[in-house]
């Protein structure tokens, strides 16, 4: 994988985490994620 592929990826996990982190936990609960599901949904959103 190049650099640029892989700044490129830590930027959108980056990006997602700190989006979601942005959401009150009752907006989360109503999404059905809980804090501890952020960094997993993050990597998610990579692939």
């Amino acid at each position: 994988m190049s650099l640029a592929r892989s700044f490129s990826n830590w930027r959108q996990y980056r990006n997602t985490a700190a989006e979601l982190n942005r959401l009150s936990q009752r907006e989360l609960s109503d999404l059905g994620i809980s804090r501890a599901d952020i960094p997993a949904i993050a990597r998610q959103s990579v692939r």
